[in-house]
């Protein structure tokens, strides 16, 4: 390991985290509960990452809110179910950390700070025919927050994206959503989303933004409100050129000024991965050119690069090198361009998604990470992986498509800016699409053939618990399965995502950073996607980016504040 030759009489912090996603405050929050002086180092102007940006949901089976509401399942059901999917990507020592970690970590902050969560008992594991897999309750999420109480530290946190948000107003999944959805269908639903959008602007009016924080934002609002109440130093603007060593040890960090930070106990990554890294993006992401990320522009892959520099090795064998997601690029009206994931939408009945030549090519409300891999397996090598997803008029004012919202939201502008697609015709809507128009006529007659049956032949929507979660609850038979009948017609190109990097630094079971051959870089730790996945690649569950993050953000606080108290003792 390079050593910088420094002398140093006392250290500035016990701690240092580079890094302010939910890893890294997770981290400096259970750090800094144990007593340690703590430092959260931010290159950009504002903290909280691509959790800001995301749903918020965090996979941590066997926790115990779910265990309050009743949903209690034997220890070795979730093992059973990555063991079922994870196959020879199974890392079993790190598996077992998170297992064990993950309702410990739930408890320790509902007990100590100010984050505190709402079950996911309706939320089912993707691949429910797998042996082990969960029904619901090993999801949960973060309670909505007031921004009032953050007072004037609310400068400090990410705003949303305003793909994924109605003018900055996050729509949390479950009654919420359902509001929002059934808003010219239920008096009490209209009551609702009237209130709720007043307050709103009210907000935006008073604050310049909304205030009434849900998803990933009130992860990282709850996150950044218990770092201030145990005076984490949380540092924004700060751009960290290299680790620092003595004795074999990582002790600090230099910064881009030359100003050395100190460090007994450590240095954690949490940067957040690579997924804004072109160099190493391209060595490892299938379709590169095609491809766009859904992480913050500052994920630009600095832990990797800290670490490397010093002997860590990053593990690169992943399943997948990310977390997939289908998304759109969205033209806005200031000449700018965003990206909306479909995470729900693919899964409503009356929609399917097709390639150039009409056809289908998956089953559209499977896992969003499935619908991404199933697009690069179908598309040749040589040609843009690109889908379309075709519905009727009916489906868009009831459902929405993309960023286009459902009744009464106006849409039109969405074609006029050419993101959303249409033709009175299917054979228009192809020709609009530039898709061959006999391929999706039959594609969308066979679809209409057994949506009358409320079936499926081909892909069988709707035939897990997973599925019928996206579906829609008053269509009948089948939540998942529609017909495609009613003029016009509209379509949505969508593209290979991710929302994150698999692929990381090596490290074990308490988030240590590793060399090539399996040995310790003692006082370097790395978490969040700058580590390498603990599910090899795969996705087993919606949450399975936080609920690592926060798990092992927990681990390394814990396992720092134990060696504090020992000396450094392994």
């Amino acid at each position: 390991m390079a050593a910088e030759s420094v002398s140093w009489e006392s250290s500035d912090y016990d701690l240092i985290v580079v890094g302010s996603g939910a890893a890294g405050l997770a981290c400096a929050v259970t750090a800094a509960s144990y007593g340690l002086r703590v430092a959260l180092l931010e290159k950009t102007d504002v903290v909280g990452g691509t959790t800001a940006w995301s749903g918020g949901w965090i996979w941590a089976p066997r926790n115990p809110v779910a265990k309050r509401a009743g949903k209690v399942e034997p220890a070795d059901a979730p093992r059973e179910y990555l063991k079922s999917l994870l196959g020879n990507h199974f890392d079993e020592s790190r598996v077992e950390a998170f297992l064990r970690a993950a309702p410990e970590m739930v408890a320790f902050f509902e007990e100590r700070t100010a984050l505190q969560f709402e079950p996911g008992l309706a939320i089912p594991d993707t691949y429910g025919h797998l042996t082990g897999a969960g029904t619901g309750g090993r999801s949960l999420i973060a309670r909505p927050f007031d921004g009032r109480k953050l007072g004037g530290k609310i400068s400090l946190l990410r705003k949303p994206s305003r793909e994924t948000t109605f003018f900055g107003m996050t729509i949390q999944s479950g009654a919420d959503l359902r509001a929002f959805m059934t808003v010219t269908r239920s008096a009490r639903s209209f009551a609702y989303v009237t209130r709720r959008t007043l307050h709103h602007f009210w907000d935006l009016a008073v604050h310049g933004r909304g205030m009434n924080l849900r998803n990933g934002n009130a992860l990282a609002a709850r996150l950044l409100r218990s770092a201030l109440d145990l005076s984490v130093d949380v540092h924004t603007g700060v751009d960290v050129r290299s680790l620092v060593a003595e004795n074999n040890r990582v002790k600090g960090v230099r910064l881009s000024d030359g100003k050395i930070l100190r460090a007994d106990s450590g240095v954690v990554l949490a940067c957040g991965g690579y997924p804004h890294d072109a160099v190493r993006r391209q060595k490892t992401f299938p379709r590169d050119r095609d491809h766009q990320t859904l992480a913050v522009p500052s994920a630009t892959g600095d832990g990797l690069r800290l670490a490397e520099d010093i002997g860590a090795h990053v593990e690169t064998s992943t399943a997948r090198p990310a977390a997939f997601c289908p998304v759109s690029e969205v033209p806005w009206p200031d000449g700018s361009r965003g990206q909306f994931p479909h995470i729900i939408d693919r899964g409503k009945p009356g929609v399917i998604g097709v390639l150039s030549d009409g056809r289908r090519f998956c089953n559209e409300g499977h896992g969003y990470h499935d619908y991404v891999e199933a697009l690069l397996r179908a598309v040749p090598e040589d040609a843009p992986a690109v889908s379309w997803l075709v519905c009727d008029h009916r489906f868009l004012r009831r459902f929405g498509l993309g960023v286009v919202r459902p009744t009464p939201v106006p849409y039109r502008h969405w074609i006029r800016r050419g993101y959303l697609k249409t033709g009175g015709s299917i054979g228009e809507l192809a020709h609009a699409c530039g898709i061959d128009p006999a391929g999706l006529a039959a594609t969308v007659k066979a679809w209409n053939a057994g949506a009358e049956r409320g079936a499926d032949p081909q892909y069988h929507r709707g035939t897990t618990p997973y599925m019928c979660l996206q579906g829609d609850p008053e269509q009948r038979p089948n939540p998942c399965v529609a017909p495609i009948t009613k003029a016009p017609f509209y379509a949505v190109k969508v593209v290979p995502g991710s929302f994150g990097t698999f692929a990381g630094l090596a490290t074990d079971e308490y988030a240590r950073v590793l060399r090539e051959d399996r040995s310790v870089i003692d006082g370097l730790y790395a978490v969040g996607t700058d580590s390498v996945s603990v599910f090899g690649g795969f996705y087993p569950a919606g949450g399975i980016n936080l609920g690592p993050a926060l798990t092992f953000g927990f681990v390394v606080g814990r396992h720092v504040a134990a060696e504090n108290e020992t000396g450094h003792a392994s």
